[in-house]
């Protein structure tokens, strides 16, 4: 009964079988492997952007930071959502690549049109003495596990665009977003204004890849510059192309986030049933809520794992209403799960 994370999960099989496949005799290195030529093929054809520039890096955080180094200036700032993972859980990662700062934009789980319209005009209004505007990032599945809509995410951009600034997106989760919006890839991103994108895989049953993807093919070097200089090029790239490649092939990409995706609505339903409250409306595979702090003792004794969010776990039964956060992968048995909702 393991909801702590979908970073927690095991690599899916048929990405093991892939990279014993992928050791066999010789390869080029630093990208040149060929198993990176159909990556790059098959990303751009999902995307339907056969233009766009591809590149693997083994981390989220690493995809992140240098994508936005690549679209911002050190004396520009990135405009965020308080909760987004770049603002919360990168250990300042993006302000090292990028020598900029990050501005956060007020409100919830989701950046409002408004709330991000005011924060940029707030902005490049002290001439030399202040921060100039930078890219917009949007995280796509957020923090809190709320996904933006199509519409949401062309306003957001199209406010980016009013200032002439680019768009980037968190797409960590990004195929959990995708098949809960029954969307394509393009729709969620160049179509809707996005300029660049970390296409995720490690929290999808991968053992460790990340896409960057530029729909502006003009960023390319400077990207591949900005990854050499920043520790994250492979010298046995094959290996994450590998992973990517078997990511693509047959639809495991999209087979596993379904499955996380269904996952995460059984547990939700059971949640729901038995009067636990919602802190965030479930829409991929992540699930805020709250129950009395004698169930949480309940379920930790009989084995489940998953995060408290604030509250200890010590300390009186009575009434005491404890949030938590579970996380579904692709992995977690069905079993597990009404095991779970049964001690519940």
């Amino acid at each position: 009964m393991h909801f702590a994370s979908d970073n927690s999960g095991p690599v899916h099989p048929e990405v093991l079988t892939a990279l014993a496949e992928a050791n066999q005799g010789y390869q080029m290195a630093y990208g040149a492997d060929d198993l990176m030529n159909e990556v790059r093929d098959r990303i751009r054809a999902i995307f339907e952007a056969p233009g766009a520039a591809v590149y693997l890096v083994a981390t989220g955080t690493a995809a992140n930071s240098l994508a936005l180094a690549t679209l911002s200036q050190p004396w520009e700032t990135i405009f965020c959502s308080p909760v987004a993972h770049i603002h919360e859980d990168e250990c300042n990662a993006p302000e090292f690549y990028t020598g900029a700062k990050l501005t956060l934009v007020p409100g919830g789980d989701k950046m409002q049109p408004d709330a991000l319209r005011r924060t940029i005009a707030a902005e490049e209004t002290r001439g030399v003495h202040g921060p100039q505007r930078g890219p917009v990032s949007i995280t796509q599945v957020t923090e809190r596990g709320s996904v933006y809509s199509l519409a949401e995410l062309q306003a957001l951009c199209g406010i980016a665009k009013e200032f002439g600034l680019p768009v980037h997106m968190d797409g960590a989760r990004f195929t959990n977003a995708l098949v809960a919006l029954n969307c394509s890839p393009a729709e969620m991103t160049w179509k809707a204004g996005v300029d660049a994108v970390s296409f995720g895989g490690t929290k999808n049953g991968l053992m460790g890849v990340e896409a960057v993807v530029f729909f502006d093919e003009s960023k390319a070097w400077e990207f591949e510059l900005r990854r050499k200089r920043g520790a994250h090029l492979f010298s046995k790239h094959r290996y994450l192309s590998a992973q990517m490649a078997a990511y693509l092939r047959d639809d495991l990409w999209l087979r596993s986030a379904r499955k996380a995706n269904a996952n995460c609505a059984r547990l939700a339903d059971g949640l729901r049933a038995a009067g636990a409250q919602f802190l965030h409306e479930p829409q991929a595979n992540i699930i805020f809520a709250s129950f009395p702090r004698s169930l949480h003792k309940r379920l930790h004794a009989a084995g489940a794992v998953y995060h408290l969010w604030g509250d200890p776990l010590d300390g009186p039964d009575e009434d005491k209403t404890l949030a938590c956060r579970f996380v579904c992968d692709w992995s977690t048995p069905t079993e597990e799960i009404d095991r779970f909702l049964a001690l519940l």
